[in-house]
């Protein structure tokens, strides 16, 4: 006889105060891309007051948002409990998936501004992007999209206008913590 196979109990978030079930789990390119992050975030904070955190931990931003980011970087250790995350991480990153995009661009995104997050990221594995939102009063503001532009794609392009391309993002959290696009999306397909 066979064992009956295992299934992953559902994950949910509260957004809203309405329960949302998670999508399926991660593709294997939406967890390098979160294990990519979650390394070079690591390796810069190791040793000083700011730690990171990835898919998993749970977020308590209030009542009715409870939420799961893919990576988020904490420098508050009082909101650092044993069970989740109670208050705003300085830093939120989404991956996104086809069924959470609404969500990490619309109410999610609401929920973070509203509670203080200080700088949010939306991270699209297929398109090799990577949008900064920064806080200004209250509400998270477009700051700038970077991309991960492929060599024969830069071959193509006029040296003056190179420059044009912003392909590292200075984190706003330290004057001194830059991320290269090319290294977030480090050993995804195609």
């Amino acid at each position: 006889m066979g064992e009956a196979a295992y299934k992953e109990p559902p994950w949910v978030e509260l957004i809203d105060g309405k329960t949302v079930m998670m999508s399926p789990r991660p593709r294997i390119d939406h967890n390098r891309v979160i294990r990519n992050l979650t390394r070079i975030f690591g390796d810069y904070l190791w040793n000083k007051p700011c730690e990171v955190f990835s898919d998993g931990v749970d977020v308590y931003l209030d009542e009715k948002n409870h939420f799961i980011p893919d990576v988020m970087i904490v420098c508050n250790q009082d909101i650092i409990c044993p069970d989740a995350i109670h208050g705003a991480p300085d830093l939120v990153v989404e991956v996104l998936s086809p069924t959470t995009t609404n969500y990490d661009r619309g109410k999610k995104m609401e929920a973070y501004a509203r509670a203080g997050v200080k700088e949010y990221w939306i991270i699209s594995p297929i398109g090799r992007f990577v949008e900064v939102y920064l806080q200004r009063n209250g509400r998270l503001v477009f700051d700038a999209a970077y991309e991960d532009v492929p060599d024969w794609e830069l071959d193509r392009i006029q040296p003056d206008d190179r420059t044009k391309i912003h392909d590292t993002i200075k984190v706003s959290l330290y004057d001194d913590l830059i991320v290269h696009v090319h290294d977030v999306f480090y050993k995804l397909s195609g």
